[in-house]
């Protein structure tokens, strides 16, 4: 439980300093990073980045993953008849230029310094720190991945359940909607999957959709799907029990259809199982 109230607390706390001016950033205070001639610099950033500037053509970069910046100094060309490289007419201690990286609930400035590849102490990679971070204005309540992880991590470690939502069963498999959570503007389904059989369980696929909830021909079924915008882990196999959460911008639906559930096996085995959750057992969702 202190675990959860820290939670909110900084939570508050990040939302009110984002919600006030960013701070003023002055070149000669920026946080320094070394870099050199033909060695990639890697910034790992603790959540998903949306996006990166390099002041200055002497450095270029990609993004390998979505949290993870590849920086290096960019290849000097003489002409185009002429492609060999040159030295780079840097000094040790020059500034090369400023690396922005923009997360989701960040924006992180460094002065990109060169340092000889010579010196085998040059750094290859980095983890954007905290106290690096200035946090971004939210135009509405707006959560990162990372503080969603962690509201997810919450609920598994705090919110025991005694009786689930809903139950459903078929084929040695057992499907629980333990209890649905509400923060902000985000749904938070906490679920179960047991599997009694001795076969283990390869997951292809767990489908989210509001679909009619009497359907008199399949042409006049609409359904509409959904997908979480993250879920706390993404395992795939399982062979007893499987525990995972999924969140969802928060929603609503007429009392005319149902929110469908189906876990769907790899084949060739393809076991099959669905549940139908009704718009008045997600009104009872709790709250943090």
């Amino acid at each position: 439980m202190r675990t959860l109230l820290y939670s909110l607390i900084l939570f508050t706390a990040n939302l009110l300093n984002a919600q006030t001016a960013t701070t003023e950033q002055i070149i000669s205070e920026l946080p320094e990073l070394e870099i050199s001639e033909g060695i990639n610099l890697h910034m790992i950033s603790p959540e998903p980045i949306q996006y990166v500037d390099l002041s200055t053509d002497k450095l270029t970069g990609d993004l390998p993953a979505n949290n993870i910046a590849r920086i290096k100094i960019s290849d000097n060309k003489t002409s185009d008849k002429d492609k060999k490289k040159q030295s780079t007419p840097f000094f040790t201690g020059d500034t090369v230029g400023i690396i922005t990286v923009v997360g989701q609930s960040f924006i992180a400035q460094y002065k990109a310094v060169y340092r000889s590849p010579d010196n085998l102490n040059t750094i290859t990679n980095i983890h954007i720190q905290p106290e690096a971070m200035q946090p971004i204005e939210f135009d509405k309540m707006t959560f990162s991945n990372r503080e969603l992880r962690q509201f997810t991590l919450d609920i598994i470690q705090n919110k025991a359940y005694k009786k689930p939502i809903r139950t459903e069963n078929n084929l040695n498999l057992s499907m629980q909607l333990n209890n649905v959570y509400v923060m902000g503007d985000y749904m938070f389904l906490d679920m179960t999957f047991k599997n009694t059989s001795n076969l283990s369980y390869d997951l292809e696929t767990l489908k989210f959709s509001i679909e009619d909830k009497k359907i008199h021909k399949a042409t006049n079924n609409q359904s509409i799907e959904m997908t979480p915008v993250f879920q706390m882990n993404s395992q795939k196999h399982f062979r007893k029990n499987l525990r995972n959460i999924y969140v969802f911008k928060k929603f609503t639906f007429p009392n005319s259809k149902v929110m469908m559930i189906r876990l769907i096996e790899e084949q060739l085995s393809g076991r099959t199982i669905e549940m139908k959750v009704n718009y008045s057992e997600i009104l009872k969702a709790d709250t943090f």
